[in-house]
């Protein structure tokens, strides 16, 4: 797969690297010049440039590329870099940097972001997911879907302990991916049975959540 990675500061060559870990082609574009450290992540293609220029996405390739990461410190420039990637040159999928909470909102489809990847919302969900048992912690966000990742831990006073997965009353728009017991993570069957301590991790729209924290652990919501 063909990466682009807009912005080769200490978060840009930590993705480069891991996705070049895992066998895919990477091209990091910086216009800092200060932020071209080759010797960084050698295997990785640099250019010098401001992602920003139509002219310098052109040089990049662009067009070739599968995903673009807009992984600047400066959300203006991730989400015109995002824009000009979706709607300039196709890029199948866009995922963009949020430095700043309060500029979240913009990060959708209007502006080319297919994920929206806050550092500030994730940290509070994982603390969040740390410390609450029986309630249901929104992890991630998949802005095209319009769905979230969500988890909960189950309490020994869940009515659907002891329940099989088949027996379970969840919504429509709710699907239970993995259950996470005891360092093990199991993929569910319809046979499998929920016990105190699981961790569910569920793909969910927003507005099957409140049924689902109905169905799993009612006494604890909220």
């Amino acid at each position: 797969m063909r990466v682009t990675v807009v912005g080769a500061g200490n978060v840009g060559r930590s993705i480069a690297k891991e996705l070049i870990g895992n066998g895919h082609h990477v091209m990091l574009i910086d216009k800092d010049p200060k932020a071209i450290k080759m010797d960084s992540v050698p295997q990785a293609q640099w250019l010098l440039a401001d992602a920003c220029e139509v002219v310098n996405l052109e040089e990049a390739q662009l067009n070739n590329s599968n995903v673009l990461v807009a992984a600047t410190g400066d959300d203006k420039v991730n989400l015109v870099v995002s824009l000009l990637a979706k709607t300039e040159y196709g890029v199948p999928r866009v995922v963009a940097r949020v430095n700043h909470p309060k500029n979240e909102w913009m990060f959708n489809e209007a502006w080319g972001v297919d994920v929206a990847v806050s550092t500030p919302r994730m940290l509070s969900a994982l603390v969040e997911e740390a410390v609450s048992v029986g309630d249901l912690v929104r992890l991630f966000t998949f802005n095209q879907g319009e769905a979230n990742l969500v988890e909960i831990t189950l309490p020994s006073t869940a009515p659907c302990v002891g329940k099989r997965v088949r027996d379970l009353a969840l919504p429509s728009d709710a699907t239970l991916v993995s259950i996470l017991r005891d360092a093990h993570v199991i993929t569910p069957s319809p046979d499998d049975t929920l016990e105190a301590g699981d961790e569910l991790l569920f793909v969910a729209t927003a507005e099957s959540e409140p049924a689902l924290q109905a169905c799993l652990a009612p006494n604890h919501a909220g």
